[in-house]
């Protein structure tokens, strides 16, 4: 049973959420976490996907680089992430371009490009160094924080110009200008030749995390970041209800309600001194009655598989080592370029870039002693409105593509080597953005919630605050989306709006 007031009532049981749950119940306030689905966490859980194979794995966010020390510190997380053996392998049909910490196979071999890429990589190292610590600091001016950097003018560029133009600036070929690219894509729709910064910004969150940049594998999936989220917010005395649909949140001068409904359709309510909305921007608008603003636009195909083992591959490479890190297909600068030019056009990509990863490799744990692996696609350029016509038919033709993209790398076709389900169902299962939005209230299947800003002040987020205030005095921000500074799984959202209640 619910008190009849808390403290905070938080909208959302998603990492961030947990987040700005376990800090303000260790300060003392009283909270009341409400979350729709039957378990907490949102995008950063574990799920045996598949009836009868004892695989645990990371449905949709599957990696943690932006997660910063110091919120695991903090909140006693207590968590295990491994790094992988290595930086990424790109697949191009009878050979591979394989770059891991010190080394780069040339593809082209001049030693040009090799030079490139340690300079642009090097420069991003030092901004990443300089950048993150402000992450968990008020917000800074665009003038301080570029007074704070080794390499300034790195900022300048990804701010102000096309991230095409600042990788080109590095780089020469195709396929390098293409891995580098892909940053700046993913889970974003983006013209990577446009000035808009979308690209841009996309490129610097993926690029900073924890001053390394580095994306590492949780071990024991997903489910143990938000697992232990949650058990350092229900330490400190936070209360929770799952199944909890929140219907609306009315303010007022002295706090606020929210208004929930349980599995039975029940309508319940509970009083709050403020409602942190770990919830997206566009669902808050919907909650609060405000006019709606243009939804979001998730644009990613994520494709779950679990594989008896791993498939030999056209070039030779050790499967182990070309799947090892980010395993790169069809991702040259110019067909990103067409995958984009075609989206945008309003056509299904006829090669969709897309990446790979086999977080089993890196974390046995989550496959137990099955013997099996887990591989993951993640696919670019394909926003949610490509699939609105025609939500099945576009997913499986989406997956015919990316598989039939897959296998021309392969010695052998990925069919020979997936697992089947308690039914004798191949293990492969597919997420568009509307699955997305579908299952976990995303709008537009948008993975970040919503464009990500500049990690700056702004007039609406003045410097020195903490970039989680709303057009309501009490109702604070947690999401991605929703504050200044967030995107993947980070914990940001959470941190600012805690920092912002606790002043």
């Amino acid at each position: 049973m619910t008190a009849a007031r808390y403290d905070v009532v938080v909208v959302g049981g998603g990492h961030n959420g947990l987040v700005a749950a376990a800090y303000l119940a260790r300060a003392g306030r009283s909270v009341l976490v409400l979350e729709r689905r039957a378990g907490l966490g949102g995008a950063a859980v574990s799920e045996q996907v598949f009836p009868g194979v004892d695989v645990r794995l990371s449905a949709y966010s599957y990696l943690v680089s932006l997660l910063p020390d110091r919120i695991a510190a903090d909140l006693d997380l207590g968590l295990t992430l491994a790094d992988r053996a290595v930086h990424s392998a790109t697949l191009l049909g009878d050979r591979a371009l394989l770059v891991q910490p010190g080394s780069f196979r040339a593809l082209t071999g001049s030693p040009a490009e090799w030079a490139g890429w340690q300079r642009f990589y090097g420069r991003l190292t030092t901004l990443a160094e300089d950048l993150s610590p402000t992450l968990v600091e008020p917000l800074p001016t665009r003038a301080e924080l570029e007074s704070r950097l080794r390499d300034p003018q790195l900022y300048r560029d990804l701010v102000d110009r096309p991230l095409a133009d600042v990788v080109a600036d590095h780089l020469d070929h195709d396929v390098t200008r293409g891995i580098a690219l892909t940053d700046g894509l993913i889970g974003t729709f983006a013209d990577v030749h446009a000035a808009d910064g979308l690209a841009g910004r996309c490129f610097l969150y993926h690029l900073v995390g924890n001053g390394t940049g580095l994306w590492r594998v949780p071990v024991g999936g997903m489910g143990a970041v938000s697992g232990a989220m949650t058990d350092s917010a229900r330490r400190a005395g936070t209360e929770f209800l799952t199944r909890a649909t929140v219907t609306a949140v009315d303010t007022r001068d002295d706090g606020a309600t929210v208004h929930w409904t349980d599995d039975d359709g029940t309508t319940h309510a509970v009083d709050a001194g403020h409602v942190v909305a770990g919830c997206a921007p566009a669902v808050l608008e919907e909650l609060t009655g405000a006019a709606p603003a243009p939804r979001p636009v998730g644009a990613q195909l994520k494709v779950n598989t679990v594989l008896t083992r791993l498939p030999r591959l056209r070039s030779g490479l050790d499967p182990a080592v070309a799947f090892g890190g980010t395993c790169h297909v069809d991702e040259a600068a110019t067909r990103i370029d067409a995958a984009y030019a075609q989206a945008a056009a309003g056509a299904l990509p006829d090669v969709i870039p897309f990446e790979v990863y086999c977080h089993s490799l890196t974390d046995p744990s989550i496959v137990g002693d099955t013997g099996l692996h887990t591989l993951t696609v993640f696919g670019l350029h394909t926003p949610a409105d490509l699939f609105t016509a025609d939500p099945v038919g576009t997913r499986e033709e989406a997956v015919r593509r990316v598989v039939a993209q897959l296998d021309a790398q392969l010695a052998e076709p990925l069919a020979d080597v997936l697992a089947t389900d308690a039914e004798g169902r191949p293990c492969l299962q597919a997420s568009s953005p509307l699955d997305v939005e579908a299952s976990l209230a995303m709008p537009g299947g948008h993975i970040f919630h919503g464009d990500l800003a500049w990690p700056v002040a702004t007039d609406a987020q003045p410097a020195g605050t903490w970039g989680a205030a709303t057009a309501h005095p009490r109702i604070v921000a947690a999401s991605s989306g929703g504050t200044v500074r967030g995107g993947a799984v980070s914990g940001l959202g959470g941190y600012a709006a805690a920092r912002h209640l606790l002043g």
